[in-house]
């Protein structure tokens, strides 16, 4: 009994992000589907079948398909964040020796901050994003700034200015930068999708590779699930892309066939 395909229901879940539209493939029966707006799924599976679920905001996730798991009622499965590593911070204004020439010896000074390190505008310059120009916004500037001050007292005193940027490390510790980092992220991943569906026009994934119009999307999603995809993709080789995309077209309409 347990050799014979059954219907397996499951919730994928996070208690951060949004867990609708997560990608759900069966590894080896090529068989695929996404999660509902609540985490829901449902999918064939046999005993011992792999299930692999993905999506950009998400570590990818393959569990094994155990008799315990064909017994289950509804299956439950966890989805771990995809973390970006932050450098770490440590942050002691006052802890100072007095000796200038070994504080300063000390402390890690940053380039000057000038037009060039700030990225503005210019012809040549490709426009960000929305998301880009927040984590511009949330993460810009160096967390100490030392400058030397003006005042001079017979030359015997000079003084020594240190500024904290609390906005960036705010940003840092509350999580919102890691946040915004994980949103550009997305934006990437959902930017090369575009780029990769628009290479070619609609009417030659209907006509040439037999994908209904309003599957597209789902067939594009499809594809990415395979590691071959940013691979191909970041290769900018058009011939290689379309014979890779005729591939899975062909495992995609037969696991879809009604």
């Amino acid at each position: 009994m347990a050799q014979q395909p059954t219907e397996l229901e499951g919730r994928v879940y996070n208690k951060d992000n949004d867990v609708a539209g997560i990608h759900v493939m069966n590894s080896t029966t090529q068989r695929a589907t996404v999660t509902d707006a609540k985490g829901f799924f449902t999918i064939i599976v046999r005993l011992n079948d792999t299930l692999v679920f993905s999506a950009v905001q998400f570590k990818r996730k393959v569990i094994p398909v155990t008799l315990n798991i064909l017994e289950s009622k509804l299956v439950y499965v966890p989805l771990e964040d995809v973390l970006t590593e932050l450098d770490e911070v440590i942050v002691m204004p006052y802890d100072l020796s007095g000796d200038l020439s070994k504080d300063i010896k000390n402390l890690e000074i940053e380039p000057v901050v000038t037009g060039s390190t700030l990225e503005l505008p210019n012809a040549y310059v490709r426009v960000k994003t929305k998301n880009e120009r927040r984590l511009f916004e949330a993460d810009r500037g160096v967390f100490v700034t030392m400058m030397p001050d003006t005042l001079n007292l017979r030359g015997m005193l000079k003084l020594i200015t240190i500024r904290i940027n609390t906005h960036k490390i705010m940003n840092r510790l509350s999580g919102r930068t890691k946040r915004i980092k994980r949103d550009v992220a997305t934006d990437k991943k959902l930017a090369l999708l575009e780029k990769v569906r628009r290479a070619y026009q609609d009417s030659v994934y209907v006509q040439e590779l037999k994908i209904p119009e309003g599957k597209l999307n789902e067939f594009m999603y499809y594809c990415e699930a395979d590691s071959l995809f940013d691979i191909i993709s970041n290769t900018n080789d058009k011939l290689r892309m379309w014979e890779f995309l005729q591939k899975k077209s062909v495992v995609y309409r037969k696991n879809n066939e009604q």
